[in-house]
């Protein structure tokens, strides 16, 4: 039996490559994914081997991550949460995704995963498998073996003599890396109460240490794309580390909140995400001038959907399809640029500027326009206020209720309503 493990070369993937040859007799293939975390691929494949590993497959996803998974989802403005910019839920259907694509390529009959049995993560990478695989098997080491804590697992690896360098056998908190953002999980932030200590931090300079002096910062879009920061035209794994720079020396991208899990719990995480930060906060203000209202109200609407949809992984679905292809038409016109102030935690936006603009200023003066008459909202306003001045004169008791509703019907009649 062949299983592909998406590996990470962390503690539980590290201990997962010899039980999988302990319990199954299978021949273990290690594929790993290098979407943005600290160290990228270094060392995993030696650590894989010396687990037990028959082969390791180290891949570079981090364009296509971007481009092809974090750009759709800012570009549609989903948020999970109020605050959660969908980092690690982003990640997880590329990963499984590749992981599929190198099963298929060595013959493997099973993928396995590290995700523990209380996560969100079993669930995306298991979508994934189901809708790129489902002839696969699925193993979930975490809800079948006896292993039932991070000691547990230690104990394990050291009475096999397991090689966990790199592995902190004290680390207090759960973290996930990637090139959008960085989550803390686990530990004291368990207590929803517990305020997080400075030290815990790892992308983000606390704001009250950050600069005493302002940073200004333009980032342009093309249809809903970010293509350059200060003028200058950037691929997308550039772009996104250079706004991870410039919004973390400035404390900008903190969020703290007690979120719904899929499986029903509610967890906490504090997540750094200093660059989509500044992305979201630039792309929205840029809607403002180039959708208009209708436009911006379906969008607004598809975006929770969506949220919804990539926190749940149910990315490979005709849903997420339909409702990526809407986006695109929606966010067609969001061409121009943003500037945005940077100060101690805070991103405001200073301007905006679109080629495309559906904003006038002839139309938005106070003063008077060559092609806006002021005694045009004399009859709208009549018109606008029917149902409302309808429904207060039916409510009133009064016996001249009746004369009222007739007077109503000749003033709707006069402004050519009927």
């Amino acid at each position: 039996m062949k299983v592909l493990l998406g590996y990470s070369g962390g503690l539980d993937t590290s201990v997962i490559v010899p039980w999988l040859t302990e319990n199954y007799g299978a021949e273990v293939i290690c594929m790993a994914g290098d979407v943005g975390q600290q160290g990228g691929l270094d060392g995993l494949e030696a650590k894989a081997l010396a687990t037990g590993a028959s082969s390791f497959y180290g891949e570079d996803l981090r364009q296509p991550f971007v481009e092809d998974f974090a750009w759709p989802t800012l570009k549609i403005g989903a948020v999970y949460g109020r605050k959660y910019l969908l980092g690690t839920a982003m990640a997880r259907p590329i990963l499984g995704q590749r992981q599929v694509e190198i099963a298929r390529l060595v013959g493997a009959d099973a993928v396995s995963h590290g995700c523990t049995g209380k996560g969100n993560d079993q669930v995306r990478f298991e979508l994934s498998y189901a809708a790129l695989a489902p002839d696969l098997k699925i193993i979930a080491p975490w809800r079948e073996w006896d292993l039932e804590s991070r000691e547990d697992a230690l104990a394990y690896a050291h009475e096999r003599n397991i090689p966990l360098e790199g592995v902190d056998e004290t680390k207090l908190f759960s973290r996930d890396e990637n090139l959008w953002h960085i989550s803390h999980e686990g530990g004291p932030l368990e207590d929803p109460a517990f305020e997080p200590e400075e030290s815990m931090f790892l992308w983000t300079l606390a704001p009250e240490l950050a600069p005493d002096k302002a940073e200004y910062v333009e980032i342009a879009f093309e249809g809903g794309v970010p293509v350059s920061v200060n003028g200058e035209a950037m691929g997308a794994v550039q772009l996104l580390e250079t706004l991870n720079e410039v919004g973390a020396r400035h404390g900008v991208g903190r969020a703290d909140l007690v979120e719904n899990r899929l499986v029903g719990m509610k967890s906490r995480g504090v997540y750094e995400t200093p660059g989509g930060t500044l992305l979201y906060a630039a792309i929205k203000d840029l809607e403002s001038i180039t959708i208009d209202r209708r436009a911006e109200g379906l969008k607004d609407e598809i975006a929770q959907r969506w949220a919804d949809m990539i926190y749940e992984g149910r990315w490979w679905t005709p849903e997420r399809e339909a409702m990526q292809a809407m986006s695109d038409v929606l966010s067609k016109n969001v061409t121009g640029s943003v500037r945005l102030k940077l100060f101690k935690g805070c991103c405001s936006v200073a301007s905006r500027q679109s080629p495309v603009s559906l904003y006038r200023e002839d139309l938005a003066s106070f003063g008077r326009a060559a092609t806006y008459d002021h005694a045009d909202a004399d009859g709208f306003i009549r018109l606008f206020g029917l149902p409302i001045r309808a429904a207060a004169v039916m409510a009133d008791k009064d016996p001249t209720s009746q004369q009222a509703v007739s007077k109503l019907i000749e003033e709707v009649v006069e402004a050519g309503a009927l």
